[in-house]
């Protein structure tokens, strides 16, 4: 059975922001919390939630044996979503794409609208580029996008499946190390997320 990688926080410390940066503080809590969501929504014993909802999952080529497999999501206006254990990409054909790492979480921008290579691992990343303010502008409206993104797909997920199923799923989290953010307020708080970075982009930074 196909899965995201990595689910356990454990496996990995989250890279704090300086002091004072309260913004992306809330920001690594909230997208480790959700990368494992994705996953147990994968396994989800009435079946894999991400494939009933459109995502492609591309199983790893031979050479790459040890990673699982990637689910991708096509979205409207050219615009698509690549979930990782690893972290997130949000990419649109016009503006380019952006990285966030589930451990990290500030953006990484390439003007690439289409990945070039499957990002089995980090090494498969692409060259980073933030040299100019078109492209720092590009960054904080893609990294917006892909808040707003997931806001909807939580509330997909309570619409659909109940807030009961998204309780369980983090109540099945016994190894957290991060405040859980309770299941209803997981969309809110990505809305907040996205006004906050509205109104401070140079937290990104």
């Amino acid at each position: 059975m196909s899965k995201l990688i990595e689910m356990s926080p454990e496996l990995q410390v989250i890279e704090r922001p300086s002091p004072g940066n309260e913004i992306i503080e809330r920001a690594l809590v909230l997208l480790n919390q959700q990368i494992w969501c994705w996953g147990r929504d994968i396994l989800r014993p009435e079946g894999n939630w991400l494939n009933e909802i459109g995502f492609n999952s591309i199983k790893p080529p031979s050479e790459r044996h040890k990673c699982s497999s990637m689910y991708s999501l096509e979205l409207p206006d050219g615009k698509s979503v690549v979930l990782r254990g690893f972290g997130s990409f949000y990419s649109c054909s016009e503006r380019g794409s952006v990285f966030l790492h589930r451990y990290k979480f500030l953006p990484k921008y390439t003007k690439q609208g289409t990945l070039e290579n499957l990002p089995w691992a980090i090494e498969d990343l692409p060259e980073w580029e933030m040299t100019n303010s078109s492209q720092q502008n590009f960054c904080a409206s893609l990294t917006l996008d892909f808040i707003n993104w997931v806001k909807s797909y939580e509330e997909e997920v309570i619409d659909r499946l109940g807030v009961e199923y998204r309780a369980s799923i983090l109540s099945s989290w016994e190894h957290a190390k991060a405040p859980i953010i309770p299941a209803k307020e997981m969309a809110n708080a990505w809305g907040m997320l996205g006004d906050a970075i509205s109104k401070d982009l140079d937290c990104l930074v």
